[in-house]
């Protein structure tokens, strides 16, 4: 498994994808603020938009990872109308203006509250992705062409494959984005970095194994202060901290598929049980047997 499949296995996202947009200018879409760990998106299938000082154009894409309240709008938002709801595959969204007409796909990003924290703070606080003319984002492309086609003329099976095309948008979204950036922050910086690859392989792969920052830097083939600066200038982690991520990342999803603490303490690295439970807990705020039977919602033992 690449590095990348490999550390978005363990932060898995639940995507959802229920409202179409087709407004004519002028028109406003106004999205309150998102609890914690939902993060809606917006897919410009055709026209244009304006998010702040952002313009947006066909096949651009808009997240908001932090759950920010935000506008987005074509025309002078004073003169647009009310939308108006039809129930459907996907609820429609319309207005009456008779301007340039803008058609958006909308929907939300949901993570695990406690567990993705490391993940959400390796993204902006708004993020987007071209798609038009990128040689890149040729699959992300295609993939909301065939959204926008289910969407529009809907079938037998449309939901169904509306839910398994909108299961894939975020792996594709991330790698697009990831090649498109020039500069990308915390645990998506390490995979940036080509210099740190190796390292970063050797955590997710492996995590069980006594890595040192020595053992580390061996395999980037640089220095122990080389290493730790770089790594430290791209995660804005140390090396220690980013290991001890993934590890609980992993932790969580074997709990999840019912092995036992100790089992699990030992398939990440732990010697002891008891020092796992710690690290654990302080991660996710259950112990490892709590969440096993629950998820992190429940009360602790």
């Amino acid at each position: 498994m690449d590095p990348l499949s490999h550390l978005l296995s363990l932060y898995p996202v639940q995507t959802a994808l229920d409202v179409r947009c087709r407004f004519g200018a002028p028109w406003v879409l106004q999205h309150g603020g998102t609890p914690r760990g939902v993060a809606p998106y917006h897919l410009i299938v055709h026209g244009e938009a304006h998010a702040g000082e952002l313009t947006l154009q066909t096949g651009d894409i808009i997240v908001f990872p932090q759950g920010g309240a935000h506008q987005l709008h074509l025309g002078d938002p004073a003169g647009a109308t009310p939308p108006r709801s039809v129930p459907g595959l996907l609820r429609l969204e319309s207005n009456d203006g008779d301007g340039p007409q803008t058609d958006i796909l909308c929907g939300e990003f949901h993570f695990d509250l406690d567990g993705s924290a490391g993940l959400l703070a390796a993204l902006p606080s708004v993020l987007v992705v071209r798609t038009a003319g990128r040689p890149e984002a040729q699959s992300l492309r295609h993939l909301l062409r065939m959204l926008q086609e289910e969407a529009e003329t809907p079938r037998g099976g449309s939901e169904a494959i509306i839910r398994q095309l909108a299961s894939a948008l975020f792996a594709l979204l991330i790698r697009t984005w990831l090649e498109q950036s020039l500069a990308v922050p915390g645990l998506f910086g390490v995979l940036a970095e080509r210099r740190l690859q190796a390292a970063m392989h050797g955590m997710l792969t492996a995590p069980e194994k006594p890595w040192t920052l020595e053992a580390l830097a061996d395999t980037s083939h640089m220095s122990r202060a080389t290493f730790a600066r770089l790594f430290k200038q791209a995660a804005n982690a140390t090396p220690a901290e980013v290991l001890t991520q993934l590890r609980m990342a992993r932790a969580a999803r074997l709990l999840e598929a019912g092995r036992h603490a100790g089992d699990v303490a030992e398939a990440v690295g732990y010697q002891s049980e008891a020092a796992f439970n710690r690290a654990f807990k302080r991660q996710y705020g259950a112990s490892p047997g709590a969440y096993r039977r629950g998820g992190a919602s429940r009360n602790p033992d």
